[in-house]
């Protein structure tokens, strides 16, 4: 094999990307099928070849970085622009859901004759729409801020930690993330359930779960990204100077804690009253 005379990393050929989209698309068909009860199995079957595709690819990437030594600074830094691009991505994926709120509730009567006669069906020609109840913005949406905030604020101690070698530190600070993560799910899905309305009770409730909802999956994700690092970190891959897979997981984590502030100022504190 001839040496390689560039600094670039050519990936070899991979099943992964082909599979993952399989299973992607098991899942997409599987989860309408199980909304309409008719096999159910089929969107699990997706979820549990999604889980092993990510195992394998994540392993992969993994080697190529840890022990074959692929990840050089100049691949790291097209890393950097691939992740920034993915969360700018991401930032519109969550403007799309913002524009359908405030679409609402800034015109809850609708513009036109045609639109005000459709709209006052489901509002009543007010926000909050007629009969719903919302919840009160200073009680868990509040809490659940405030342990988002701590979250952003733990998760740059344990990069810190990483960047000076104190890899006991920055494991106690990832654990601490972890648990106030698991604890904003918690609290979340504790409100769900108290919730006096469902997301096919109107243009509030999809709306609401619509983007509270995304958030709280991309809150899962964050998490399990975070927990992926952890167990990173106890491997030893980290090294002060070579750890951008945790400085993706924080920049996500960071990213999370943004639409969060914008979900309790707009939807919470402001849509509420």
């Amino acid at each position: 094999m001839a040496e390689k005379s560039h600094s670039y990393h050519l990936v070899d050929p991979s099943p992964w990307p082909a599979l993952g989209a399989l299973s992607a698309l098991i899942m997409a068909g599987g989860g309408i099928m199980l909304m309409h009860d008719i096999t159910p199995w089929l969107f699990y079957a997706g979820v549990a070849l999604l889980l092993f595709t990510v195992f394998r690819w994540w392993g992969d990437v993994i080697r190529e970085a840890e022990y074959e030594g692929h990840h050089t600074p100049i691949v790291q830094l097209s890393m950097r622009y691939g992740m920034s691009l993915f969360i700018a991505s991401e930032v519109m994926f969550f403007v799309a859901f913002f524009w359908a709120f405030f679409d609402a509730s800034l015109y809850p009567g609708g513009i036109g004759s045609e639109e005000m006669i459709g709209r006052e069906a489901y509002t009543g020609g007010v926000w909050p729409p007629i009969g719903i109840e919302v919840f009160e913005a200073f009680e868990i949406p509040f809490l659940n801020t405030l342990i988002l905030l701590t979250s952003g604020t733990t998760v740059t101690w344990a990069h810190h930690e990483i960047r000076a070698g104190n890899y006991d530190q920055a494991k106690l600070a990832l654990w601490v993330t972890l648990a106030l993560g698991a604890t904003f799910t918690s609290l979340q899905a504790f409100e769900y359930v108290q919730a006096s309305f469902t997301m096919d009770g109107g243009i509030y409730g999809s709306t609401f779960y619509m983007a509270t909802g995304f958030h709280g999956f991309h809150v899962i994700v964050g998490t399990l990204f975070l927990g992926v690092c952890q167990w990173r970190l106890y491997q030893g891959h980290f090294k002060p100077d070579h750890h951008f897979g945790f400085e993706a997981a924080a920049w996500y984590w960071h990213f999370v804690d943004v639409v969060w502030l914008f979900l309790f100022t707009s939807v919470y504190w402001w849509g509420g009253n």
